[in-house]
C-alpha cells in the first residue's frame, strides 16, 4: 500500500484522490493522536484550521471539522489564511495541532491537507505514519474512537485570528517602506486578505494584482510560479519592488525594478549579506539544497559566509537549521525559513525581510540583485522503466564523469530521481549554455538507454 502522506501532506486530485471521506478519517485521527497530550479529565485537544481560495477548500473544512468532533475535539476554523499563519496561531494559543487544506503552487483542481504540531513546526515522518495508521484503522471499524453525548465535539469560527497574524508578521519588520512603491501579486490565494493590509500598513504605496479569488483562479497564470505579469506590472507602473506569492503563501518570488526575478537563491543572498553585516547571521552560515545555483555559493563565499547543502525540500533545510542552531535557510525556489521568528515558510515574512534589506542599503533592489550572478542551469527529466540501481551503474557514472570533466570548476552535474514520478532528473550548471545542453543531453540518453524507457 503506498504512503499516504507525501512529502508535503495529503495531496491529490479534490474529490477523487483526495476524497472528502478521506478527510473525514484524517480528521477523527488527529483527534485521537493529539488527544494524547491531553491529560485526564483535561479539555478536549484544539485543532486549528485554514484554508486557501480553492472551490473544494469549504468541502474539505467540513469535513474535517466533522471528523474532529465526531472524536470529541475542538476545531477553530480560522477560514481562508496564509499557510505560515496555522503554524503561528497553533503555536501562539497552545493547541494541539493546526490543519492547512491547500495544495500549494497546484492547479485549483488539486488540494491538499497538512499538519503542525502544537509547537508551530511539520510533523516527523513517524508521526504522519502514525497518523496513517489510525486513519486506516478507522475505516476498517468505523465504530472506534467515537465520542457520545456531552463529549462530542466543538466548533468555533474565528476569522478574527487573521488579525493576529498580520501583527505578527509586522513586528518581524523594523522598517517602514513610506514612499516605497510596491506591486503585489497575490495569486487569487490565501495572502489576498493579509499581505496587502501588512504592507499597507507600514505605509508602502501598494498596488495589488490576482486578489479576486473566484475557486478556480489560484495560481491561475499568476503568482510565484508565473511572473510574467508582475514582472511588467512593476515596469509599466514604475515600482521599485514586485512581490509574488504561492498559492497558500508559504513562500514568495521578488521582482526588482527592472523587471528582473529575485528567485529564493538571491533573496537569501541578499539577507544573509544583511544579517551578517548586522551580526545577526548565526555562525555567517546559510542552509541552501543540492539545487541552489552555483551562483549562489559564489556570492556566499565573496561576503564571507558560508552554505550547509541537503537534500531537496524545506523540511531538510529545517532540520539542518535547528540541528545546528542556523537562523537562515531555504530554497531556490522561494521557501524561506527565518529561523528567529517563524517555524516554517512564510512568504509575507520573508517579503518583508528582503524589502527591509534592500531599504538599509540604500541601494536600488535591482543593484542588491547583482549581488549574486545566476549561472545558465538546464534540467532534463528522464521518464524511465525504473528508478532502481541507477547509482552503481557503471555507464550512467562515466557519462556523469565525462560532463564534470568537460566542464570543469566552473560548473557541476546533479542526477537525483524524482521522489514522486517515474523520473531520473539530470541537471548541469555553468557559463555556457550550448555546453550544459550537450552535456545534459548526453547524460540524458545514457540514462535512458541504461534505465529503460517508461512503458
Amino acid at each position: 500500500m503506498a504512503r499516504l502522506f507525501g512529502t508535503d501532506g495529503v495531496r491529490g486530485e479534490a474529490n477523487l484522490v483526495l476524497t472528502p471521506e478521506l478527510a473525514y478519517r484524517l480528521g477523527r485521527a488527529a483527534t485521537i493522536y493529539f488527544g494524547k497530550e491531553c491529560k485526564d479529565g483535561a479539555e478536549a485537544p484544539v485543532i486549528i484550521i485554514g484554508r486557501d481560495t480553492r472551490i473544494s477548500g469549504a468541502m474539505f473544512e467540513s469535513a474535517l471539522t466533522a471528523g474532529i468532533c465526531s472524536a470529541g475535539g475542538k476545531a477553530v476554523v480560522v477560514g481562508v489564511i496564509p499557510t505560515p499563519a496555522i503554524a503561528f496561531l497553533a503555536k501562539k494559543h497552545g493547541a494541539q495541532a493546526g490543519i492547512v487544506i491547500s495544495a500549494s503552487h497546484n492547479p485549483f483542481h488539486d488540494n491538499g491537507i497538512k499538519f503542525f504540531g502544537g509547537n508551530g513546526y511539520k510533523l516527523p515522518d513517524a508521526v504522519e505514519d502514525e497518523l496513517e495508521a489510525i486513519v486506516h484503522t478507522v475505516e476498517t471499524d468505523d465504530t472506534l474512537y467515537r465520542a457520545s453525548g456531552a463529549k462530542m465535539g466543538t466548533i468555533e469560527y474565528r476569522h478574527d485570528l487573521v488579525k493576529e497574524y498580520i501583527e505578527f508578521v509586522k513586528g518581524t519588520c523594523k522598517e517602514r517602506f513610506d514612499g516605497i512603491k510596491v506591486v503585489l501579486d497575490c495569486s487569487n490565494g490565501a495572502a489576498f486578505e493579509a499581505m496587502p493590509a501588512i504592507l499597507r500598513s507600514l505605509g508602502a504605496e501598494v498596488t495589488v494584482i490576482n486578489n479576486k479569488p473566484d475557486g478556480i483562479n489560484i495560481n491561475d497564470k499568476c503568482g510565484s510560479t508565473h511572473l510574467e505579469m508582475l514582472q511588467q506590472a512593476v515596469v509599466d507602473s514604475k515600482a521599485d519592488f514586485g512581490i509574488a506569492h504561492d498559492g497558500d503563501a508559504d513562500r514568495c518570488l521578488c521582482v526588482d525594478e527592472k523587471g528582473n526575478v529575485i528567485d529564493g537563491d538571491h533573496m537569501l543572498v541578499i539577507c544573509g549579506q544583511e544579517m551578517m553585516a548586522q551580526g545577526t547571521l548565526k555562525d555567517n552560515a546559510i542552509v541552501t539544497t543540492v539545487m541552489a545555483n552555483i551562483g549562489f555559493h559564489k556570492a556566499v563565499k565573496s561576503f564571507g559566509g558560508k552554505a550547509e547543502i541537503t537534500k531537496v525540500g524545506d523540511r531538510y533545510v529545517l532540520e539542518n537549521m535547528l540541528a545546528n542552531g542556523y537562523n537562515l535557510g531555504g530554497e531556490q525556489s522561494g521557501h524561506i525559513i527565518f529561523g528567529d521568528f517563524c517555524t516554517t515558510g512564510d512568504g509575507p515574512v520573508t517579503a518583508l525581510q528582503t524589502l527591509s534589506a534592500i531599504k538599509r542599503s540604500g541601494k536600488k533592489a535591482s543593484e542588491l540583485n547583482e549581488l549574486m550572478v545566476s549561472y545558465p542551469q538546464l534540467l532534463v527529466n528522464v521518464a524511465v522503466k525504473t528508478k532502481e540501481g541507477w547509482e552503481t551503474n557503471a555507464k550512467i557514472a562515466e557519462a556523469i564523469k565525462t560532463g564534470e570533466e568537460e566542464l570543469g570548476s566552473d560548473g557541476r552535474i546533479l542526477v537525483r530521481p524524482s521522489g514522486t514520478e517515474p523520473l531520473i532528473r539530470v541537471m548541469a550548471e555553468g557559463p555556457d549554455q550550448a555546453q550544459l545542453d550537450k552535456i545534459c543531453h548526453a547524460i540524458a540518453d545514457v540514462v535512458l538507454q541504461q534505465q529503460g524507457p517508461k512503458e
